[in-house]
């Protein structure tokens, strides 16, 4: 091999080499574990299979086609997980990003079909150019998708009032590379396409350099990236919520009623994590999970009291979930001002 290839060889290389060590770390020690870094990881390791089969295909056309329809097959996933990546960390809501099991239960199927049914070493001519040219274009149509999930942060390259962060900014980078990196294989001919690998080495590589310089400095990056679940649920999303927990607290089996109801139960019946819950109440409502599930309590008991019902007021407040006689009369006079006795004598 002369210089010149050696050369090439390893500056095409070694992007997917520390691409796939990328992917380890953020699979399976990126700190915190969050999904986003695991739709991460997954998105680089499909990357760098991709580009990796480009590499020694470039140097070995001799290369057997099961490494090529293993490459490709990669390919195939790479535009998905870059959705489900962005989509991870841009929506607050566990419901919005967990469709990516929708999008595996139909991808997952076609990849294994068509890999079974047509073999890249029994139908060349059906993967070149037709396959790969869909793969191609499946990759595009999810960085497309990906850009709509950004759109209102690209708005603000246009808004002179409004900064970019580095969330932004690092969003941004992945999604051009990408449609850099689609163009280069879609765009060039099936034996002289080391462009892609190459690209990809110079686009990881300044994204470190990014990431590195982000780092030092301290910035919110990666607070942005490893905990994004601190992001200020947006107003209509906030609205549909909040709708949602009006809805299972008005059912006739109220949870408020359950004495030891726990923030986990209600986040689990609206679809999404405690922590989204708790931030839910505190932004958008002003009050903690105590004080939200007490108030639906308190109304509870004062619509009991008011019909004038044979319970005590002891008998009441565990009625409508309190776990003690105490607790009940305490809430009550502090929210209301008043006392059960005076509340239902004043009735």
């Amino acid at each position: 091999m002369e210089v010149s290839r050696e050369l090439l060889f390893f500056f095409s290389a070694i992007g997917a080499f520390n691409g796939i060590v990328l992917s380890v770390y953020f699979i399976f020690f990126a700190k915190p574990k969050h999904i986003s870094n695991i739709f991460l990881g997954i998105f680089l390791g499909m990357l760098s299979i991709r580009i990796g089969k480009s590499v020694f295909f470039h140097f070995n056309h001799e290369l057997s086609f099961h490494y090529l329809q293993f490459g490709l097959t990669a390919c195939f996933f790479v535009g998905p997980f870059l959705y489900f990546y962005v989509n991870s960390i841009t929506r607050t809501s566990s419901n919005a990003y967990n469709t990516w099991k929708y999008h595996l239960l139909i991808l997952v199927p076609i990849a294994l079909i068509i890999g079974f049914l047509y073999p890249f070493n029994n139908h060349v001519d059906l993967w070149r150019p037709h396959i790969i040219k869909t793969i191609y274009i499946q990759w595009f149509l999810y960085i497309l998708m990906s850009f709509y999930l950004i759109r209102d942060r690209i708005k603000k390259i246009f808004n002179k009032n409004e900064k970019l962060s580095s969330i932004d900014i690092w969003l941004f980078s992945i999604l051009i590379g990408n449609i850099l990196l689609v163009s280069s294989y879609y765009f060039t001919s099936f034996v002289n396409y080391i462009s892609g690998a190459l690209t990809f080495s110079f686009l990881l590589y300044i994204l470190l350099l990014f990431v590195f310089y982000n780092k030092k400095n301290k910035s919110i990056l990666f607070n942005s990236l490893n905990k994004y679940a601190n992001k200020k649920i947006d107003t209509s999303e906030a609205s549909q919520l909040i709708q949602r927990l009006k809805t299972v607290m008005s059912k006739e089996d109220a949870l408020y009623k359950n004495s030891n109801i726990k923030s986990i139960d209600v986040a689990k019946k609206i679809g999404i994590t405690t922590h989204q819950l708790s931030q839910l109440l505190n932004d958008n409502l002003g009050k903690n999970f105590a004080l939200y599930i007490n108030e639906y309590r308190i109304e509870a008991a004062k619509k009991m009291l008011k019909n004038d019902t044979n319970l005590t007021l002891e008998a009441i407040g565990y009625e409508c979930g309190f776990n003690s006689k105490s607790t009940f009369f305490t809430t009550f006079k502090k929210l209301t001002g008043k006392t059960p006795a005076q509340f239902k004598k004043h009735q």
